[in-house]
């Protein structure tokens, strides 16, 4: 399953699958990363939120991480 971004768009914000697929638009960035993070959540895979210039700000895992990492 391909993880969830949170993107600029024209008319406000964007979720969307990596890889293209499904992408439902949002007014602000706020309502975008709630509907990506719950949308993330059942999927059980990561949320990448993007800023306005495109670049990745903040990554979420709900599923599958791939870190080793204990906690």
């Amino acid at each position: 399953m391909p993880n969830i971004h949170v993107v600029p768009s024209a008319d406000g914000w964007a979720v969307e699958h990596a890889g293209g697929g499904s992408r439902k638009n949002y007014p602000t960035q706020e309502e975008a990363i709630r509907a990506g993070t719950e949308q993330a959540k059942r999927e059980k895979v990561e949320l990448l939120i993007h800023g306005r210039d495109g670049q990745i700000r903040e990554r979420n895992s709900f599923g599958n991480d791939p870190r080793d990492i204990p906690g």
